[in-house]
């Protein structure tokens, strides 16, 4: 029953195509047919293409491959599978409180213990969204989304980033959002590979691909924002540094994360890939090629089951690791040598990081963990790293942009010590929050929806001009001590505060407020 009902909406799909033309777009790598969105009829959406060839077989762990040019017909109606990742078994604040800011399991739930339902390796696919009608010369600016998810998990289908409500609003800019290899496959670290981050490459690709074909779909390549949450943010960072002289973007936008965060793995002596291969039956310790070939022949289910035995384990890590090629492991030094991209940037936090990011508190859900230990850990993990991130950039000259998200709203925050929490205002800026919306939860507030239109306009004027566009709205520059923007605060758009009140105790001044 489920196959012919999706096979009616194709079918369905189909024919609104044929009768609308302006849902066809040729690009250099084939053509490809999307949608007009069901819900919100001014947004045209084109939801999988791929930018890469299936890292499949002996492409399994290396740099992606571009794709050649073509004449072939797709059918974009359809979300493409997240790349291979592990579902924990473990209750966790996403998987209790918000499981629309997770990647979909297809008909399972967030908590199977097994590897990701709807994920497969032919992955390395992206989304796009315009307004619905415009022309291919329209020259709208660009945003160009990658998911969080601690290098681990993520993909295009996160319901909260679904960013249609977002651009039927504006009409003013379109959306790409990409998958990327993570965990093991994005980040192997193996004794037999060049390279241990294929993820960033992925990344990379993917961008290198909007630009040589975003114009296509009424966008102007050279307004691109390059934009990630979490790891999504450190990502975009390492990209500034990476391709420092090449960066492609007009603009970056790193939405709690920086390249000077603590690096996920430590592993130089590369004996988690190893342990993995013995484990899966590739024992070849003394042999580092054969070891590779022999993991690339193991089922991808079998490594992620495997893996994800592991998650949150200190010892078993596959995350970004310095190679002094991509990722290096003095980000300030480099600033100091010049070696960061130009390009104007923006940087941000949630005031109450850590609330979804600590152990979930079964016992006491109520109350909540420990809150000086939440303190600590979002000033150390994120504020601190933002601050120091800020600092040498505006010794090397670059212009740096700074927000504070502390939003709490009766549909986002259920207990009160949940307060502006890591990923809360990604649905402000896609247009989501409504996802919060339930039979035990109220509609969002006037002040709310007030809110979030402030945050999208802000970032807008930064899409469009990136040197000029914020400061029509009042938002400066940033200097140590200068003004900072604090999005939501007691139901409040948006205020400026000093420099000092957000990043103070990180230099011993003054105690955090994680509630301001």
């Amino acid at each position: 029953m489920q196959l012919l009902f999706r096979a009616s909406i194709l079918v369905a799909y189909a024919a609104q195509a044929i009768a609308d033309p302006s849902l066809t777009v040729r690009t250099k790598t084939g053509t490809f047919t999307g949608l007009k969105n069901p819900e919100f009829n001014a947004v045209r959406e084109f939801r999988s293409i791929p930018f890469a060839k299936p890292p499949i077989g002996s492409l399994r762990f290396q740099p992606p491959e571009p794709l050649s040019a073509s004449l072939k017909h797709h059918d974009s109606t359809q979300f493409p599978p997240s790349c291979p990742q592990f579902v924990t078994s473990k209750p966790t604040f996403f998987n209790q409180l918000t499981p629309y800011l997770l990647a979909n399991n297809g008909n399972q739930n967030h908590t199977t213990g097994l590897a990701l339902s709807r994920s497969s390796e032919d992955c390395l696919k992206l989304a796009i969204w315009t307004p619905y009608g415009i022309s291919p010369d329209a020259k709208l600016p660009v945003i160009f989304f990658m998911t969080g998810g601690g290098f681990q998990t993520g993909g295009v289908d996160v319901p909260a980033q679904i960013p249609s409500a977002w651009v039927n609003r504006t009409q003013e800019h379109i959306v790409v959002t990409i998958n990327y290899r993570v965990n093991i496959f994005g980040y192997p670290n193996a004794a037999g590979l060049k390279n241990p981050n294929p993820a960033l490459l992925d990344q990379r690709l993917a961008l290198e691909w909007v630009h040589d074909n975003i114009a296509a779909f009424g966008g102007n390549p050279e307004a691109i924002t390059m934009w990630g949450q979490s790891a999504g943010a450190i990502s975009t960072d390492y990209h500034n540094f990476a391709f420092w002289d090449k960066p492609i973007v007009q603009g970056s936008f790193s939405q709690s994360g920086t390249a000077v965060k603590q690096l996920t793995s430590s592993d130089y002596a590369k004996s988690n890939f190893t342990f993995v291969a013995k484990n899966l039956g590739c024992n070849f310790v003394n042999n580092s090629k054969k070891e590779l070939e022999c993991m690339q022949e193991v089922p991808m289910a079998k490594i992620e089951n495997f893996v994800g035995q592991f998650a949150g384990s200190p010892g078993l890590k596959f995350g970004p690791i310095a190679d002094e090629h991509f990722i290096f492991s003095d980000y300030p030094a480099r600033a100091g040598a010049g070696k960061l991209s130009p390009r104007p940037a923006i940087f941000s936090d949630a005031a109450n990081n850590d609330a979804s990011l600590t152990s979930w508190p079964s016992t006491n859900v109520l109350e909540g963990p420990y809150q000086p230990s939440v303190d600590a850990s979002t000033l150390s993990g994120w504020v601190c790293p933002t601050a120091n991130t800020s600092i040498f950039r505006a010794a090397s000259n670059r212009t740096t942009y700074r927000y504070q998200y502390a939003g709490v709203w009766p549909n986002q925050n259920p207990y009160n010590w949940t307060g502006g929490f890591h990923s809360a205002d990604l649905m402000m800026f896609f247009g989501t929050y409504v996802y919060n919306a339930t039979h035990t939860r109220p509609k969002p507030s006037h002040e709310e929806i007030k809110t979030s239109q402030v945050m999208q306009d802000h970032l807008l004027a930064f899409m469009k001009d990136p040197k000029e566009g914020p400061a029509a709205l009042g938002w400066t520059p940033y200097s140590y001590g200068g003004s900072i923007l604090r999005f939501g605060a007691d139901g409040i758009p948006v205020q400026k505060v000093s420099g000092y009140e957000v990043d103070g105790p990180c230099f011993g001044n003054g105690t955090y407020n994680a509630f301001p």
